[in-house]
C-alpha cells in the first residue's frame, strides 16, 4: 500500500510540475502573439544626411511636408528634439484622424537613426508598447533609404497589427522626400 501511495504522491507531483511548465508555456505564447515588429524600407532621391537633418533638428516641418499630417505641437517641453519634450500629433491612419503623443527616446547620429515612443490617444486603445524607429540609409549614389521599424505590444488579441501605420509612414515618406528635393 505504501509503495502505491508513493507511485500516487510522484505521478500528482509531475503532473503538477508539468502543468505549471505548460501553463508558462501558454503565457509565452500568448505574449509572443501580442508581441511584434513591422519594418519598412522605401528609396527616396533626397541624401540620407537631409532626411536624419529634417527628422533630427527640424520636426515641426514636417507637417507642412506631407498632407498626411493635420498638426503637430508641442504638448510639454520648449524643445522640439529634446528628449523630455512631449509632441501632439495629428494625422490621418486608415482614413481615420488620429492623435497621439510622442517623445524622443534616443537619437544615433553615426547610424542616422532616430528611436520615438508614441501613446496617448488611439495608441493606448489598442497597444500597451508602440515605438517607432526612423533611420536614414546613405547610398552610393547619394540618395538613400528610409527605414521605418514599428514595435509593438497589443493589448489583446483581438487587435490587429499595425499595418496601417506602415502605409502611412511610406505615404509620408513619399511626399517628404518631393518636398526634400524643391529645396
Amino acid at each position: 500500500m505504501g509503495h502505491c501511495c508513493n507511485i500516487f504522491f510522484i505521478s500528482q507531483r509531475f503532473f503538477f510540475l508539468f502543468l505549471a511548465s505548460f501553463t508558462r508555456f501558454l503565457f509565452f505564447i500568448i505574449i509572443m502573439s501580442l508581441v511584434g515588429k513591422i519594418s519598412t524600407e522605401i528609396g527616396v532621391h533626397a541624401s540620407a544626411a537631409k532626411w536624419f537633418k529634417l527628422f533630427a533638428t527640424q520636426l515641426h516641418d514636417v507637417q507642412h511636408l506631407t498632407d498626411s499630417v493635420h498638426e503637430t505641437k508641442l504638448h510639454h517641453g520648449e524643445d522640439w528634439h529634446h528628449n523630455e519634450t512631449v509632441k501632439h500629433w495629428t494625422y490621418v491612419i486608415d482614413g481615420k484622424v488620429t492623435t497621439c503623443h510622442e517623445k524622443i527616446e534616443s537619437v544615433d547620429e553615426e547610424n542616422k537613426t532616430i528611436y520615438y515612443k508614441l501613446y496617448s490617444g488611439e495608441i493606448d486603445h489598442k497597444f500597451k508598447v508602440f515605438k517607432l524607429i526612423f533611420q536614414a540609409i546613405g547610398k552610393d549614389n547619394g540618395s538613400a533609404i528610409i527605414k521605418w521599424t514599428v514595435e509593438y505590444e497589443k493589448i489583446s488579441e483581438e487587435v490587429d497589427p499595425p499595418y496601417g501605420y506602415i502605409e502611412y509612414l511610406h505615404k509620408c515618406t513619399r511626399d517628404i522626400d518631393l518636398n526634400l528635393l524643391k529645396a
